[in-house]
């Protein structure tokens, strides 16, 4: 079983202090190599199914990486910005001029709320979406408008487009969508942003890109861009690359964009250990494979059992599934919580709804066993 990035990380640390090699024995993982700890003294841990994570990452390359970026931790990262940059740039076919990094994607959709939201502005998102967005634009002053999702669960751009006014300054698609993992066509969203006001500015959140697959539903706005220079996508290394704990995200824009946000960048923003950590992920393709395969995988046993309980959850284009309970959601993730699960909060226009992360076959085990659990005759809990 492969461990948390967390406990990786400790034995790094420790393995870096002391000269000894990391105590653990690898296992390979369709080509990834994982770590076993001696969990003999750890005690029974509670099992995280609550923020999105790859529970299987990061790559035994990525951890390499790591170990040998703490020989350097004394000395400030002079050049890996750059590098970091231009590999990105690479990656996606682009100038480095229209890459900004961030501590996080959320650090990046902070700057693009302070550069363009100023001043009574106002953001057009949502409802529910990943809220950082919105907590940045409140803090800015922006009136922020918040359009329910639509009956199929993804950003009902009409009634999005008919909320903004004759100059909204920002608007925010989560594609796919944090919690729901629904998705927006890629045709539907090129016809809402053609409609915007010129002065609009659209961040398109791709933090879950990699799971999402590629159909004639769903295109990246940064392997298929649109011509419009104020389209800014984001991207991160905390969802299929594991680098959750390391915080680093990206966006890619037009130059003129870039350098608006970058004005609201920390000076040395970016730390020398996960810039190496992100360089090898990034050359690392074959782990990334192995980690979208075993998702996929993950996310149809998911279903699997929960039809076999007659459930019938939103269909998830993400490492998250979302599912009505019919139920309090404050009283069932309560109940999990006592039964040593940790799932997502509650999101208030959803309030029977859970957001399950997916984790490892053993800890989804444990889910199902605290569900099954659960103090609520089955058959209230139909779809």
């Amino acid at each position: 079983m492969l461990t948390s990035r967390r406990v990786v990380l400790r034995s790094l640390a420790a393995s870096a202090a002391t000269g000894l090699a990391v105590p653990a024995t690898p296992r390979r993982f369709s080509g990834v190599i994982g770590f076993d700890p001696d969990r003999s003294t750890m005690g029974e841990s509670l099992i995280r199914l609550d923020h999105n994570e790859n529970p299987y990452g990061p790559s035994r390359k990525v951890l390499d990486a790591i170990q040998g970026a703490m020989e350097s931790v004394n000395r400030y990262p002079v050049a890996g910005y750059g590098e970091l940059r231009e590999r990105i740039a690479h990656l996606h076919g682009v100038k480095p001029q229209q890459i900004l990094l961030g501590c996080g994607s959320t650090d990046v959709l902070r700057m693009a709320a302070f550069a363009f939201l100023a001043g009574g502005k106002q953001l057009i998102q949502a409802s529910p979406t990943f809220e950082a967005i919105e907590s940045y634009a409140q803090r800015s002053g922006a009136e922020v408008v918040s359009v329910r999702l639509a009956p199929g669960f993804a950003h009902d751009l009409e009634r999005m487009s008919a909320r903004t006014s004759a100059a909204p300054a920002l608007v925010y698609i989560c594609n796919p969508n944090n919690p729901t993992a629904s998705l927006n066509p890629r045709e539907d969203l090129e016809a809402f942003i053609g409609k915007l006001p010129v002065s609009a500015y659209v961040v398109i959140d791709e933090a879950y890109h990699h799971y999402a697959g590629q159909s004639g539903m769903y295109a990246s706005f940064v392997d298929r861009p649109v011509d419009n220079q104020r389209v800014i996508v984001t991207r991160t290394f905390s969802a299929v690359y594991g680098l959750a704990a390391l915080r680093l995200g990206y966006a890619v824009a037009s130059p003129d964009v870039v350098r608006a946000m970058g004005r609201f960048a920390g000076e040395d923003n970016i730390n020398g250990i996960v810039m190496q950590a992100a360089l090898a992920a990034l050359d690392d393709i074959d782990a990334v494979n192995d980690f979208v395969r075993q998702n996929a995988d993950d996310r149809q046993e998911f279903f699997n059992q929960a039809m076999a309980r007659a459930m019938k959850p939103i269909d998830s284009h993400a490492n998250f599934v979302m599912m009505n309970t019919y139920h309090p959601a404050e009283d069932v993730i309560e109940h999990f919580r006592k039964n040593g699960v940790l799932i997502g909060r509650s999101f208030p226009a959803m309030n029977t709804y859970i957001r399950v992360s997916l984790g490892r076959p053993e800890e989804m085990r444990r889910f199902w066993q605290a569900w099954d659990a659960l103090p609520y005759p089955k058959h209230t809990m139909q779809h």
